[in-house]
């Protein structure tokens, strides 16, 4: 796992190649948050050419369905908050996959074919968007960048006399309500689309699980007679990784096809679980992520992803998992990084410059 500062780095330059693939090539990552259209990653700042109106423009280059496209018209900071939580989801997606055999490739061909089977991977596709999209929404309320709400009205904390409502928190019931209704319940005769909507809503539950509440003592002394205290949502980088337990402790749901037509249908309850008390309903009641096909290896390139030939692992944590038994390359390397730094009076840090040489290994064809 990454240190703070580290992470820090990674982040700044995963997103700094995101945005620089975007503007090389015609890129898109679709999490299900449009239901049949890619969501194009854009910029975070929209154009200056048409400020009053660039709502509209960037509402309609997402290629958003009919019902989505006018809950984006109606506030201009929905669209600015799509792309972000699409970015947000995307750089998550790949930092929590960067030691496994999928690493979150996104590419289109590859996103394409993933997307149209139910593997564990599309799952967490479907949940990390849908949070993505309900954090960024809150965040963006208690920023101001909204013009539909706000911070987050008092909730029903206890002892409502021993403190007062103050700061600004994030509006996570206005988030979740809106992104229940953009991303929308399909029929229930359409096993597909109950799974995903089922793992859209884990996502949004993931997000409210991690809702604290932050107080300030505002007493003589320190005595807190009165508090300051408003809600704050978890770092999106907590949600990553709750969300990849999920995704590591998935459940497979069956379904019954006719095999003359393929057609599928009801869902059979989870393994090594019963229907619930009615039978109705055999998804699990619990947030846990659900998925209908088993994954694929992704050892070999194949049209869900490029296989892990030429990926770089860590001997000891990882080169014999990701290169599928087929052996690493080791190459040995020189670089030159700062050490021995010390903060100097005032106001910089010296530091000496370092050479050593490093092992990378990557996996074999």
């Amino acid at each position: 796992m990454l240190d703070g500062p580290l992470l820090a780095r990674w982040l700044a330059a995963a997103f700094a190649l995101t945005l620089l693939l975007a503007a090389l090539r015609p890129s898109a990552a679709y999490f299900g948050l449009t239901g049949s259209e890619p969501l194009t990653i854009l910029p975070l700042t929209l154009e200056p050419e048409a400020a009053a109106q660039a709502h509209y423009k960037a509402c309609d280059r997402l290629k958003l369905e009919r019902k989505q496209r006018r809950m984006c018209r109606r506030d201009p900071g929905v669209a600015e908050t799509l792309v972000e939580a699409v970015s947000m989801s995307a750089l998550e997606c790949q930092y929590q996959f960067r030691f496994e055999r999928w690493n979150c490739t996104l590419e289109g061909r590859y996103r394409a074919s993933l997307l149209k089977r139910g593997f564990k991977e599309t799952a967490f596709l479907y949940a990390i968007s849908s949070a993505g999209l309900t954090h960024a929404l809150a965040k963006a309320c208690s920023a101001g960048r909204m013009e539909r709400c706000t911070c987050d009205e008092a909730p029903d904390l206890e002892n409502r006399e021993a403190w007062q409502w103050g700061g600004c928190g994030d509006n996570l019931k206005y988030s979740s309500k809106f992104v229940k209704e953009f991303l929308g319940r399909r029929s229930s005769k359409d096993l597909r689309a109950r799974v995903d909507f089922h793992n859209n809503l884990v996502g949004v539950k993931v997000i409210k699980a991690g809702v604290e509440t932050t107080c300030k003592c505002h007493g003589v002394s320190g005595s807190c007679t009165v508090r300051t205290c408003w809600r704050q949502l978890a770092p999106f980088h907590e949600v990553g990784k709750r969300l990849k337990h999920k995704y590591e402790t998935a459940l497979k749901v069956g379904s019954t096809t006719n095999e003359a037509t393929g057609e599928a249908g009801a869902i059979s309850p989870p393994r090594g679980r019963a229907a619930g008390a009615g039978g109705s309903d055999p998804l699990p009641r619990t947030p846990e992520l659900v998925h209908l096909d088993d994954s694929p290896s992704f050892c070999l390139a194949s049209r869900f992803s490029p296989g892990t030939a030429g990926r770089r692992c860590h001997r000891e944590k990882n080169c014999e998992s990701i290169c599928c038994g087929r052996g690493h390359n080791t190459q040995s390397r020189v670089v030159t990084r700062p050490c021995q730094c010390q903060v100097r009076w005032c106001c910089y840090v010296e530091c000496r410059q370092c050479t050593q040489r490093e092992e990378v290994y990557t996996c074999k064809g």
